[in-house]
């Protein structure tokens, strides 16, 4: 089991400058590690719809154009199809891209490109051809985002053998993960919640936190183990405070990796409280949380002492922006979920 907390968090090798401790946005982070990795190699490359000298919506990649010039970071079309078409291309050459599909529902039209090639090349070459390509997708809701700016497509990704599917929650984490996955040979699709890109913690950079594709424990409890990723991490912390107070302890473990599955550290905690919950901003079914609750099921069922729950999203199209706080999980929906089983 992987315990979030100081034994795990190191610098990396001295690649690049480090800061004095401060505020650290998760937005501010992923720039950071973009600036580094491109500072550490010169075969990484960004490219997507405005991630030039406007810096991309979200400003992730502000600044990066004018210190790397345009051969390094560029305005693509608006196009996502061509976009993954064309890092395909260049990783095949040797490059290692990193492009940007600026909204979660944007990147359907590239769906083709990356389940019938990025995710089967490796494969279908019998692994000479890699490709080491980072499709960052900002995802999921919490901004009053509206149609096609708010969908939590994890479940597409995470059906297709061949990619590595993340989401980080915190800035340490945004940092770190990102560097692994440039780093890393097989493509990643890094999925970056956009209600947490102006989250803040104190950190120091270049910062290292665990494997890209391990859980982590957040909080140690004893009674109920609360399975969260991304932007619904935070909100699980939520209930499990305010659980304390009714003496109730929940173990809150952050995915981080939903491709490949950590069934370690997420298997010792259940055969450690017995219950088990997952929760996630995307509608229920057919979503991320079914698999989870299988695969823990077959695995731990001796253990469990009642069915594992899914707090989610309604089976709705994403709502308008006035009706999004109440498709989104809350801490009261958790708690009011748990309290549906028979202790």
């Amino acid at each position: 089991m992987t315990i979030l907390g100081d034994p795990h968090i190191a610098k990396t090798a001295a690649t690049a400058t480090a800061i004095t401790p401060s505020k650290v946005t998760m937005a501010g982070a992923l720039t950071a590690a973009l600036r580094d990795s491109m500072t550490a190699d010169s075969r990484v490359v960004v490219f997507g719809e405005d991630v030039g000298p406007l810096g991309g919506v979200f400003r992730v990649t502000d600044g990066l154009a004018a210190q790397f010039g345009e051969t390094r970071i560029w305005d693509s079309p608006l196009a996502e199809a061509g976009i993954v078409g064309t890092a395909i291309g260049m990783a095949m050459y040797g490059m290692r891209p990193v492009v940007e599909m600026q909204f979660d529902a944007f990147s359907y039209p590239a769906f083709e490109q990356i389940t019938s090639h990025l995710a089967k090349m490796h494969n279908r070459t019998k692994g000479r051809v890699a490709l080491p390509i980072v499709i960052r997708i900002p995802y999921a809701g919490g901004i009053g985002g509206v149609e096609h700016h708010s969908d939590s497509s994890e479940a597409y990704w995470i059906h297709t053998p061949g990619l590595t599917v993340v989401s980080p929650s915190n800035p340490a984490d945004a940092y770190s993960m990102l560097r692994d996955a440039i780093a890393s040979d097989d493509p990643v699709i890094f999925l970056e919640p956009k209600s947490r890109y102006w989250s803040t913690d104190t950190i120091e950079l270049p910062i290292k936190t665990a494997p890209m594709t391990s859980a982590v424990v957040l909080r140690e409890g004893s009674d109920v183990t609360l399975l969260a990723y991304g932007p619904t991490v935070r909100t699980a912390l939520e209930a499990a405070e305010l659980a304390s107070l009714e003496g109730l302890s929940i173990e809150v473990i952050d995915l981080r990796s939903l491709s490949p599955f950590d069934d370690e550290t997420v298997g010792a905690s259940v055969r450690k409280t017995s219950r088990a919950a997952i929760v996630h901003e995307a509608s229920q079914f057919g979503g991320y949380g079914a698999e989870v609750a299988a695969r823990v099921t077959e695995r731990q069922f001796f253990f469990l002492a009642a069915p594992i729950l899914r707090i989610t999203g309604f089976d709705i199209p994403y709502p308008s922006p006035r009706l999004e706080a109440h498709n989104l999980p809350t801490p009261e929906r958790i708690l009011s979920a748990l309290d549906s089983w028979q202790w």
